[in-house]
């Protein structure tokens, strides 16, 4: 075949392929932003319509632009029970944050450091510990509502936090077991050599250098407790944080200042977001 019949042949399939990039580079781009404006759409709703008049005789959320104004957010604490709510919500994501990273800290170390051998039942844990992920959280809050029953535990502000430390130590143990994944050992041996008891070297080496997965999955646990609704409303009782008291006042009508609250929580999450980025890079 001369190389100008090949040349030929060739010229619709390099057309082909440059059809492809062109639409690829017009494809994508457009695909991820319009799930950007999937994502961010009903989160810019709720903020925007947190500065929205209200001009009705009752005050409760209104579509309808009418004008904008800081009276919701200087009247944040004027609905009754919506400050409590909010305030329990926050106690309980902090409490529970902070006994779910630990927990799920050491034993995302137990799983990667020590084998079968010597961890019994470490397969049995990881597979529960994707179960815990995977399970829908009506089945978990319907099966902790029936053992609180069963033992007679009054429900309140303990069992949330039972509840929420449950399923906030899986996604701890994921997130601190893929950063200990890639960890050098020979830093703690290093160590060791110069003397440093084991739990001076875990304060001094270990821990320093998993700090990252640490905050990541610190984050989630927060970030999945403060939003958690379906499994606090099984076990709440009548300590109703957040997310359930605004299901409970939706049937009536919802107050501008639940989006006020929703916007503040929003951005906090964006400042601890950028903070906790910021300190990876740094220490990477």
């Amino acid at each position: 075949m001369s190389p100008t019949t090949t040349r030929r042949l060739d010229a619709p399939r390099r057309e082909r392929s440059a059809l492809s990039r062109r639409l690829g580079k017009f494809v994508l781009p457009t695909y991820s932003g319009l799930v950007i404006v999937y994502l961010v759409l009903p989160i810019a709703v709720m903020v925007v319509y947190s500065f929205n008049r209200v001009t009705s005789g009752l005050q409760l959320v209104s579509f309808a632009w009418n004008g904008f104004t800081f009276q919701w957010y200087k009247q944040w604490s004027s609905v009754p029970g919506l400050t409590s709510a909010f305030w329990l919500s926050i106690r309980l994501a902090v409490v529970s944050t902070i006994i779910a990273t630990v927990l799920g800290t050491l034993l995302a170390i137990a799983l990667v450091r020590y084998r079968s051998a010597r961890f019994h039942g470490k397969g049995a844990i990881e597979q529960i510990l994707f179960l815990n992920i995977a399970a829908p959280e009506i089945v978990m809050g319907a099966s902790l509502l029936g053992i609180f029953v069963t033992f007679n535990v009054a429900r309140g502000f303990v069992t949330l936090v039972l509840a929420h430390v449950m399923f906030s130590i899986a996604y701890v143990t994921v997130t601190v077991r893929a950063r200990l994944s890639g960890f050098d050992r020979s830093l703690e041996e290093a160590a060791y050599d110069l003397g440093a008891k084991p739990l001076a070297t875990f304060r001094l080496v270990t821990l320093p250098l998993i700090m990252p997965g640490v905050l990541a999955g610190a984050l989630m646990a927060f970030a999945i407790s403060i939003d958690d609704f379906v499994t606090s409303n099984f076990v709440s009782g009548s300590s109703a944080p957040f997310p359930v008291w605004v299901y409970g006042a939706s049937r009536v009508g919802t107050p501008p200042q639940v989006f006020v609250f929703g916007t503040v929580i929003f951005g906090v999450g964006i400042v601890l977001a950028i903070l906790s980025l910021g300190l990876s890079r740094k220490r990477s």
